[in-house]
This record gives structure tokens, sequence and C-alpha cells, in this order.
């Protein structure tokens, strides 16, 4: 089966995650995705830590074959060009690359792109079907557009660091760097969209993707904004306002999670627990009054599940669809059956050591029925496809890619 952007060719400058996630996904769709790196000092995460080489991993290098787990992880499936773009022939091959491309992603700080010469506008005047896209922590317009932005700061400036936890507790930022993961998904999807006006109209444009913009879109689901009025408190910890009971409960072996979303739901709870006389409580009976007294709620369920260990909780509540979930660590995330059964874990091979390493990447996590969706190459040693890309794809000649590789502004192995 053909991949579904098979022919496509992407030209990826990005850097650390926001980015790398979004050409990652492309890759796993079948597009040609070319990244493009400075000779002197490369993807910064190919050789940061933690590391992963022939002696396990590591926060510092053990072999000389030992490489960044992230770049092995967010660079598979990717070809490896070093090119200078701050030397003009190096900019001027890359440009000769963009003639020929479909795609172009950055996550340069807002303006950057301009001042290289790299911009949209320089890029449509080569390709007027090229599409750009940006990612940047606040967007490429507003006030704010030129500040600097981790998945941290972007956390703390939309919200989220002020929602997550329990209620009283300190500002804590969710336990990955979801600003930047969610950033490149909609990235993703900004880039397919963009291609299916393209061959629509055959006009390209350019796709501006904000860290901030992604991450308030999915929390401001949520009516915060009308928190003070419903007089609840903006850390929910583990609960959802709409729900009661819906949260984590402690049994005698470990944790479990469960909610009633209908009252259908809740009566079957107070079943599985032998509280089927509750059902004829108006109080307890009415979504409105769990929700306003949910810690009695909550100290009712918790009751039932410390009796019983997680196993004995988990089917009691399955087995009448109540949902619900063991609360797993990661070492039990990676045992679980079903995320294996679906390829979510897919061993991570390490070009220099010629061999999969300790560490596992995620797997492509969108099943298509007509099309295969998968990272079926590893990470790609720094510069290894340089000479390929710029004589196949740039129409340069051998002797030109040698010269380039004489004054730096190409790394050619």
């Amino acid at each position: 089966m053909e991949k579904i952007l098979a022919g496509t060719v992407v030209l990826d400058l990005t850097r650390f995650f926001s980015g790398p996630q979004a050409t990652l996904f492309l890759a796993g769709l079948g597009a040609e995705v070319i990244k493009i790196d400075d000779p002197a000092t490369g993807d910064p995460t190919t050789f940061s830590p933690p590391f992963a080489g022939p002696e396990g991993v590591s926060f510092h290098r053990r072999t000389q074959a030992d490489m960044g787990i992230a770049y092995l992880k967010r660079a598979r499936g990717k070809k490896s060009v070093g090119l200078n773009l701050k030397d003009p022939e190096g900019l001027a091959a890359f440009m000769r690359l963009v003639r020929s491309a479909d795609v172009v992603v950055d996550n340069f700080s807002a303006g950057v792109a301009d001042r290289l010469g790299i911009g949209y506008e320089a890029l449509r005047e080569r390709n007027p079907r090229v599409i750009h896209c940006s990612l940047t922590g606040y967007g490429s317009t507003g006030a704010e557009r030129h500040l600097k932005a981790y998945d941290l700061m972007v956390q703390a400036a939309v919200g989220m660091m002020s929602i997550t936890g329990q209620p009283g507790s300190p500002p804590a930022k969710a336990g990955s760097p979801i600003s930047d993961a969610i950033a490149g998904t909609f990235a993703a999807m900004g880039i397919l969209a963009a291609l299916l006006h393209r061959n629509r109209t055959g006009v390209g444009q350019s796709v501006d993707v904000s860290m901030a913009d992604c991450l308030f879109a999915l929390m401001f689901d949520e009516p915060f904004d009308c928190y003070d009025a419903l007089e609840l408190p903006l850390r929910q910890g583990n609960r959802i306002m709409r729900f009661s009971p819906f949260n984590a409960y402690r049994t005698l072996d470990g944790w479990i999670v469960a909610g009633a979303a209908t009252q259908d739901d809740w009566n079957a709870l107070l079943r599985v627990m032998g509280k089927v006389d509750l059902a004829q409580d108006p109080e307890m009976n009415s979504l409105a009054w769990r929700l306003a007294n949910n810690a009695a709620v909550d100290s009712l369920v918790s009751e039932w599940t410390q009796r019983l260990t997680s196993t004995e909780v988990l089917q009691r509540l399955n087995a009448v669809k109540l949902p619900c979930s063991p609360v797993r660590e990661i070492g039990d995330v990676m045992r679980w059956g079903q995320l294996k059964e679906r390829g979510m874990m897919a061993p991570l091979w390490n070009p220099l050591a010629g061999a999969a390493v300790q560490a596992q990447g995620p797997g492509f996590p969108i099943k298509f029925s007509a099309s295969k969706a998968e990272y079926d190459a590893p990470a790609p040693l720094p510069g290894q496809h340089s000479r390929e890309v710029l004589t196949g794809l740039g129409g340069l000649s051998a002797e030109e890619v040698d010269a380039l590789a004489r004054r730096g502004a190409v790394s050619a192995p």
C-alpha cells in the first residue's frame, strides 16, 4: 500500500520538539522529509542527553556511538542534509531545493526566517506553489510575537499551570511538554489542509502556528471563564466539573480512576457498590447536588474501593460498562498489551551503533484501512543525504557539491 503523502517533499528547518513532531507525522504519512541542519552545529538533539548506545542509556556518552534519544525518536523516516544557510552559496543551494519542494517548515523565532532570506515571500518568489509553515511560541503577529518560549512558558502563559494540580497547590505543568506536541500536531494538520487547498487551486500559502494558540484552543473547551460565577476553584485535581463522581480512587493495592457521566452510569455504580437504596435518595440522585457535594460522593466511592484490589474493582466496574482504568505507571504502560498490539511501541535504531538501543519510540498513532502510515526508516546520520538530495532534488553537479563542502557550506560525508 502506498503512503498518503508519497511524492511530497518537505524541507525541515525545525529544532527541538514542536517542529520535529510535525515533520515526523508527515514522514509517517510518506512525505520525503529532508532535515536541513547547519554543518557546524547540526541538530542540537543529535548528541544531547539522555543518550542511547551499545552500553544502554545514560546522561553521559559512554561510547562514541551514543546518540541522543530525542534525535533517534524525532528524526525517524527523515533524510539529513548539512547546509549553511548563512553562507551565500549555501543559501543559493537551499533555494534550488525550494524550487522542487512542496513544503518548508521552520520553528524559528518570529522574524528570523525573513532575516535569513527564507521567509514565505522569498520562498514564494522561487516557488509559488510552496507551502510554508512557521511554528512559534506566540505566533507571527501580535505584540508579544518576539518573546522566546518553551513548553513551560506557554503552559504558564495560557493558564494551564493555574488549572493543573490539587486545589490550593502551587502552579504545576502537565507531566509532558504538551504545548510542543499539540503545536506539532496542529502544524501537521495545517500543512495537510494547505496541501489539499493547493490541489484544488494550485496556490501555495503560509501557515502560522502558535504554541499558545494551540494549547489554549484545546483547554478552553472547559468554561474556565465561568468558574468564578460557579464558585469553583480553578484547580480541580483529577475531577471534571460536569460529572460526579469522576476521580482517582485508592484500592487495596494501588489506584484506579472511574467516572459516572450519565444517570445510567451512576445507577450502575450504586448497584456495584451495594448502595441501590441511594438511587431513591433525592440528593444523591441529583447530579447538581453531587457536583456541589463532590467530597461526600468521593468519600462514598473511596470507602468501597479501599476494601478491594484494583483488579477486583476494575472487573466489577467493567462488568457494568462503567468507564474506568487502572492508574498505570510507565513501566506498566510499556507492558500493556493494547498499545503493543496497535504497534505503538517501536524499537529505536542507532545508526552510529548499527543496532537497536534500549529506548523505544512511539509508533504512528493513526491507522488507515487503505494505506500505510509508519516510520519505516531510522534516524539518519548527520549529513547522510547531502549529496543525494543536492544532486537529485537540487540539480547540483557533484563538483558543485564538493566545492560547497570545501568552503564549509555543506557537510557531505
